[in-house]
């Protein structure tokens, strides 16, 4: 085992997210001065120089290997003493199910020598029923599966139609029956046309904290896999977690979203490439609180950053968001109290950046800020550089440069839709676009 160098830089955003939640004791309380290590105390710790570190890799590595296994067995190592530091180094890694992260552990690679591949996928039916209760499943051809891989089982519910998805681990078998880590909990019938396919996220986690992320590439492998779409899987995935730090990480072809989040707060996204994945670079999910997204780039995806449902109180800059084939940046569902400023949005494939219309007020975006950004060359003909769609209301739009290269042709700066209201522009320059502001509000 070798002593990792100064986290430091960890503990100092680790310390701005507890600040954050309202552990900065404004109530008078004496700041603590000289912490020490105390028994369930995660708030207050020393700056230690040196934590538990294992390195994996393919030659002289504390844990030899080249696949999920190794990698999952250096993170379970460190996370049994409290957390720590796997170090990937340079090498390789083709895995066939997630590495599943754990609280209090950093994943550090050498950039781009470390390479985690996601490996191709396979897909069969199920050749038997298995109920709810069930934690066992049947395939109709079970060649190309093996006991630990991942497996997306997806079907359509009998009664309500829509389709299910769960993602579990094979773990024993007899034949062509294999049994799971975890029960079913969904009916998996062959009336709802019930598969088995080795997909899902290459770097993963579930109600953890104070994880890292940092200087490692992550590829998809798409064109040999099928879509899993951000709400289950992505180069990076995570679901009900907080404190996250994902640092100059490459995420990169995957057939769905390159780095998602759901129900996670203080995440700190900074310093990352995501590029050509088929879905959304960068995905801050349902409900997600304080979001922190800085000089990343989003490239060559569907759509460069997402704001998903309930994402409040978030900072999007320095960011670039180019060539992305539908929008640069998109807000919607209940994402209030954001900004999104100094950014380079450019190449959107149909607009900048937009505000989705929905169901109905409370449901809008509201209260957002967009400064500073320079958006150039947004979408076709009729391409419009920020797009006010629904019953969106107060939104200041001020100090942009919205810039057309190609000709004005039947182009927008901005777009304000008529049932939008407290929009708030200043100081924005346009040029090079047919309709500076289209206001469609009446009166």
């Amino acid at each position: 085992m070798h002593p990792t160098s100064t986290r430091r830089g960890l503990f100092r955003h680790a310390a701005a997210a507890w600040a954050a939640t309202g552990l900065a004791f404004p109530d008078g309380r004496p700041n603590v001065t000289h912490p020490r290590a105390t028994s369930g105390d995660a708030a207050s710790e020393p700056d230690w120089n040196e934590r538990l570190t294992v390195t994996v890799g393919p030659n002289g590595a504390d844990i030899a290997g080249v696949t999920e296994r190794a990698l999952q067995a250096a993170v379970d190592y460190v996370a049994g003493f409290g957390g720590g530091t796997v170090r990937v180094l340079p090498g390789a890694y083709t895995v066939r199910n997630s590495v599943f992260l754990r609280s209090n552990v950093r994943v550090q690679g050498a950039g781009f020598d470390s390479v985690i591949n996601k490996c191709p996928s396979v897909k069969t039916r199920l050749s038997a029923d298995s109920d709810w209760f069930d934690q066992e499943i049947t395939l109709a051809d079970p060649k190309g599966f093996q006991l630990g891989d991942g497996v997306c089982l997806r079907a359509t519910n009998s009664h309500t139609k829509t389709q299910i998805t769960l993602k579990r681990t094979l773990v024993a078998r007899n034949g062509n029956r294999f049994k799971l880590d975890r029960p079913l909990r969904e009916n998996y019938w062959l009336m709802g046309d019930a598969t088995a396919e080795l997909l899902f996220p290459v770097l993963t986690g579930e109600n953890i904290a104070g994880v890292t992320i940092e200087n490692i590439a992550v590829d998809g492998n798409k064109a040999n896999n099928p879509r899993l779409d951000g709400n289950h899987a992505g180069c990076l995935f995570f679901q009900d977690c907080h404190r996250l730090t994902f640092r100059r990480i490459t995420a990169r072809n995957y057939n769905g979203d390159g780095i998602s989040w759901q129900v996670c707060h203080d995440v700190l996204v900074e310093d990352c490439h995501s590029h050509d994945n088929v879905d959304l670079g960068l995905h801050p999910g349902s409900g997600s609180q304080r979001p922190l997204i800085r000089r990343n780039r989003m490239e060559r995806n569907s759509q460069g950053l997402f704001f998903c449902w309930g994402v409040k109180y978030g900072l999007a800059e320095d960011n670039v968001m180019r060539d992305n084939r539908l929008y640069g940046c998109s807000i919607g569902h209940r994402d209030t109290d954001n900004i999104v400023r100094n950014n380079r949005i450019e190449g959107s494939g149909q607009i900048g950046i937009l505000f989705r219309k929905e169901r109905g007020p409370a449901f809008q975006g509201h209260r957002n800020r967009i400064e500073g950004n320079r958006i150039a060359d947004s979408g076709g003909d009729t391409g419009v550089a920020i797009d006010i769609l629904g019953e969106t209301e107060s939104i200041r739009i001020e100090r942009n440069e919205i810039v057309e290269s190609r000709g004005p042709a039947q182009r927008t700066g901005i777009r304000i839709g008529e049932l939008a209201k407290s929009i708030h522009l200043a100081g924005n320059r346009i040029e090079g676009v047919s309709v500076p502001v289209a206001d469609l509000r009446k009166g």
